[in-house]
């Protein structure tokens, strides 16, 4: 027994088979005293038996007890090609557009995902799993900072946790999916096979009207768009308006090429070097608990599949909770709270007993929606304190540097070894820390996004908030937005 679960690796040495009662001719079977309960050996590679009908890479590629480090390392593996991709779909994004990112991304991690699913041996598995995490890693992000450029101030919010809860919505559908389909190569071509549609979004979905404007020379194909979605929903847009706009944006970018030079990145690192500092170590934080509650999570009692759908579910409040609270009360003090309390709840669950499961279930399920909504606030933050020229290539670097966090999640439980709550500690000081670090962050509720690196390093002054009476054109008018 281990943990009060049979051992999948080990039994008991059989005693001589004399022992062994014979009720019927041709039968057999054994009793306890059949084995010597003091002696353990390795079961033979050959006579593992499972308890359902799944193909697994375990079982299906022969990786078994000493070759579990296999399965982990697919886990680390599929890290390690997020820690490269993040950065590098968001240089793409910045440099070649936000829809081009986006479109690449998703074809290229459908083909490898489809290709990974005919692999016959582990290590092209292993090669196709770092393709496919390299290639998909930076879509989430890409899709965030469409979503935030894409309406006005007030519409921020609720527009992102939309699609933080599509997001939510995907795991339980994987979930509900694993259960009728046990085979991982068939799960795998059901959920690839339709991903080959996001190639479509290279001629469907219009470029970033913000993204189009930080670029020089670029203003016709944004001007167009504007028209475009004005005829669509029925509206009038005058010439002289989008003529006062586009005025209104090469002033801005002169007036940014005076001030930083042809080195924006370099600029970016000298101005907001400690708020890159702090942003990403508030990324490895909330990556390091949100992972390692959800790994606790899935040793939940009953049904795997139902209890992956009750850790997704939990995530779909956790979107809309801070459409509560961050405008009203504020990104940096939302943040804080919410890891704050994520904190609170990893430190109680070491105070309560072991007997206490539904409490520290509660316990547990409370500190995952508090992590999640603090990952929502984050990306928020994120999107909203760095220039658009910059916004996805910085948002990456943080979100890159973040992988770390996830990184050190699966191995956490080795803590226990030592102490068996010290993993629920990492987490409570992690979080209660990084909950006091983020109220050195501007406040960005209500405020223009940044086009530049001289305008990112003003947020929090008055000048920056958006104020009604200000006669400067700019696209967080509320009234440019069809």
């Amino acid at each position: 027994m281990k943990n009060h679960d049979p051992d999948q690796c080990q039994r008991y040495v059989p005693r001589s088979i004399s022992n062994w009662t014979k009720p019927r001719e041709g039968e057999q079977y054994c009793t306890a005293d059949s084995f010597d309960s003091k002696v353990l050996q390795n079961c033979p590679s050959n006579n593992f038996v499972f308890r359902d009908e799944e193909l697994t890479i375990s079982n299906d590629f022969g990786i078994y007890c000493d070759d579990e480090w296999k399965l982990t390392l697919t886990g680390t593996i599929n890290n390690v090609g997020q820690f490269f991709g993040i950065p590098l779909g968001g240089l793409i994004s910045d440099k070649y557009g936000r829809r081009n990112a986006l479109a690449l991304g998703g074809l290229l991690s459908a083909i490898f995902g489809i290709i990974r699913s005919f692999t016959t041996s582990y290590m092209p598995f292993l090669l196709f799993e770092f393709l496919d995490s390299l290639a998909n890693s930076s879509i989430y992000s890409v899709c965030f900072i469409i979503g935030i450029e894409l309406v006005g101030p007030s519409k921020r919010v609720f527009a992102c946790s939309v699609i933080t809860v599509i997001y939510a919505l995907g795991e339980m559908l994987l979930a509900l999916v694993a259960m009728y389909f046990s085979n991982w190569r068939i799960l795998l071509r059901i959920f690839y096979i339709p991903a080959l549609a996001i190639g479509s979004y290279f001629w469907l979905l219009p470029e970033s009207i913000r993204w189009l404007f930080s670029q020089e020379e670029r203003e016709t194909e944004a001007v167009d768009i504007l028209k475009r979605a004005a005829r669509t929903n029925q509206r009038r847009l005058s010439d002289l308006t989008l003529d006062k706009l586009v005025l209104a944006n090469r002033a801005k970018l002169g007036a940014a090429n005076q001030i930083g030079g042809r080195s924006p990145i370099r600029e970016a690192f000298g101005k907001l070097f400690f708020r890159i500092v702090n942003c990403s170590v508030c990324w490895v934080v909330t990556a390091l608990v949100y992972y390692g509650l959800s790994l606790n999570s899935v040793l939940l009692d009953g049904n795997k599949y139902y209890n992956f759908m009750l850790i997704a579910f939990v995530e779909i409040p956790a979107c809309f909770i801070p459409c509560l609270t961050m405008d009203r009360f504020g990104r940096r003090y939302s943040f804080s709270a919410y890891m704050l309390i994520s904190g609170i709840c990893c430190f109680c669950t070491v105070l309560v007993g072991a007997d206490h499961h539904y409490l520290r279930l509660c316990l547990n399920l409370v500190g995952k929606l508090s992590i999640t909504s603090a990952f929502q606030v984050l990306y928020f933050f994120t999107s909203e304190i760095f220039p658009t020229n910059l916004r996805n290539s910085l948002m990456s670097f943080c979100s890159m540097v973040g992988r770390f966090g996830s990184m050190i999640a699966p191995q956490t439980p080795l803590l226990a070894k030592y102490y068996k709550n010290a993993p629920a500690l990492l987490f409570a000081c992690c979080a209660l820390v990084s909950g006091c670090l983020s109220l050195l962050f501007p406040e960005t509720s209500n405020t223009i996004l940044p086009t530049t690196v001289h305008e990112a390093n003003k947020i929090g002054s008055k000048k920056t908030s958006k104020d009604p009476n200000s006669s400067t054109m700019n696209l967080d008018n509320e009234n440019t937005y069809i």
